[in-house]
């Protein structure tokens, strides 16, 4: 009987022991991925294009519901640059909606290889002399890819485009 209630223990022992290790994995992950979110969107913000270019991929894809798709870091750097950064008296401001963030692991054979990113974001106008203004709402989604050590995003989803409600 000892025997079978010390059995018992080890096993709860060992299944709690994995549970923490997972969760570990798997809170780090979330602290690497918000992080590494939070730079790029920092870098997209003030418009930092070669920062911003840091944190995706030379064959990113970018889709959006409004704008098409956009093949290619080098093209994606070029719209933003001559796009939303070409006016230095008009900025355009990214902030995610909290609460509406979310990260996926995305693994094979218990290897994390890469995560999603998920949620809403408000857009705000920034114009000289003017007060900040909500200007719009959509959703996104992300995907991030660990490759030699580096997380870069690869694929960027850009939809529901729609009026700056409160959610």
């Amino acid at each position: 009987m000892k025997k079978i209630k010390l059995l018992g223990l080890v096993v709860l022992a060992v299944m709690a022991a994995t549970s923490l290790q997972a969760q570990t994995k798997y809170d780090t992950l979330t602290r690497t991925i918000l992080l590494k979110d939070s730079l790029f969107w920092t870098a997209y913000n003030s418009c930092d294009t070669v920062g911003f270019g840091n944190y995706v991929s030379d064959d990113i894809e970018f889709y959006h519901d409004k704008g098409g798709i956009t093949y290619g870091k080098a093209k994606l750097v070029n719209s933003i640059t001559n796009n939303l950064c070409s006016n230095p008296n008009f900025r355009l401001r990214r902030a995610a909606i909290p609460g509406t963030v979310m990260v996926f692991p995305l693994e094979n054979n218990g290897v994390i290889y890469g995560a999603i990113i998920s949620g809403r974001h408000y857009f705000y106008i920034n114009e000289t002399g003017k007060k900040e203004s909500r200007d719009g709402m959509a959703r996104f989604t992300h995907v991030w890819r660990l490759n030699n050590g580096v997380w870069k995003m690869t694929r960027i989803l850009s939809f529901d485009h729609g009026a700056a409600k409160d959610i």
